[in-house]
């Protein structure tokens, strides 16, 4: 019998997240593993009348391309990938795989190859993102080695994702507008204010977010979700941080991540561990040593960390940055190959000061 909170998952997806209408193409991605979450996912979308098409994922495949393959095969962009984002109305990913490390020991020149050879995909994708054409969702199916990353079993971890994308699985979407409402109370907190100063253990980072846009996260990307967000002014950022948790990329886990930051570029980085693959992704294309993204995280229910990027980020008393491309919705004028989201806890003796004024102390809104 199949999971009810799996269909009450799909359900939100399709009709909350990207709202499909009758008529919208959409592409459906996910790992063979993930078969069951498309599946519904793929049932929804023909029940709201869109014309879905599932395009299978395969790391098995991914790390043989990067194995085997020559430097033309790996910057080799598919036609049906430019035109689902060219032309498609939707995009609804599903992560999910049997081996979270798969692409761990790729060298990461041919993942800067990769990345630069999708560079103006991922361009097309955030205009039209922001011009309101394009609509996509990210969000998990879980998988044995999704719970081991965390630490979990497999039944503790099926809890622990339904109840962080679903809080209230009676009102699925009634709860993530209840979190919008709130989290627009913080924005117009935020609209017109100037500059930013975080604080932490080896962290002093200051930013200014000059006219830029702070944009409310709740559902409509992300699921689950929970974060507010902007892109600060490109060479604004001065200053020192040190993340508390690992970022992970393409199967890479660097720990121990200490950035300084002049004029808005990062001019010194050092880690702990996979420090070479640090250095060598800043160095993707110039955009990638300025930030494209500030965020606060806000989801309650997500405490731990649990490698995934899609729950770490939204830890309710964390905040983080992205180096690399921004969104153009809030202003952000950053351009880049990457992406990349490192997260720092704030819960113990952590603070954000605003125009002055502190916002947030101990990974909480004090205003």
């Amino acid at each position: 019998m199949a999971d009810i909170r799996l269909e009450k998952l799909a359900d939100l997806l399709v009709n909350y997240s990207v709202g499909i209408k009758h008529g919208d193409k959409v592409a459906i991605h996910g790992e063979n593993i993930t078969t069951p979450l498309v599946n519904a996912v793929y049932k929804n979308v023909l029940q709201a009348g869109g014309h879905p098409i599932v395009m299978p994922r395969s790391m098995a495949t991914t790390e043989m391309l990067y194995r085997y393959g020559s430097r033309e095969q790996i910057e080799y962009v598919h036609e049906i990938q430019r035109i689902i984002m060219q032309k498609y109305d939707a995009r609804i990913v599903i992560l999910g795989g049997e081996n979270s490390k798969a692409l761990s020991k790729v060298p990461s020149d041919k993942m800067v190859w990769h990345d630069l050879a999708y560079a103006d995909l991922m361009k097309t994708m955030m205009r039209r993102t922001a011009d309101g054409e394009f609509k996509w969702v990210i969000a998990p199916y879980p998988t044995a080695s999704m719970a081991q990353d965390a630490e979990m079993s497999l039944c503790d971890y099926e809890d622990f994702v339904y109840k962080a994308c679903m809080p209230d699985l009676n009102d699925p979407v009634g709860y993530w507008k209840s979190v919008a409402a709130e989290q627009n109370r913080i924005i117009k907190w935020l609209d017109g204010k100037q500059s930013m100063r975080i604080i932490n253990k080896d962290t002093d980072l200051q930013l200014s977010v000059a006219g830029r846009r702070f944009i409310s996260c709740a559902g409509e990307r992300n699921m689950p979700d929970g974060e507010v967000f902007t892109g600060p002014v490109e060479n604004s950022a001065n200053g020192y941080v040190y993340f508390s948790y690992p970022a992970i990329e393409a199967g890479h886990e660097v720990d121990g991540i200490r950035l300084v930051f002049k004029d808005g570029k990062v001019v010194q980085a050092s880690a702990e561990k996979n420090e070479e693959f640090l250095l060598k992704t800043l160095d993707t294309d110039v955009g990638a040593r300025f930030l494209g993204e500030f965020a606060i995280g806000t989801n309650e229910g997500i405490q731990q960390f649990t490698r995934e990027i899609l729950f770490d980020e939204k830890i309710g008393g964390s905040f983080h940055v992205a180096l690399g491309s921004g969104y153009p919705e809030t202003g952000s004028k950053n351009e880049s190959a990457i992406h990349w989201d490192m997260v720092c806890d704030l819960r113990n003796g952590g603070e954000i000061w605003v125009d002055g004024t502190l916002m947030y102390c101990n990974g909480e809104f004090v205003i």
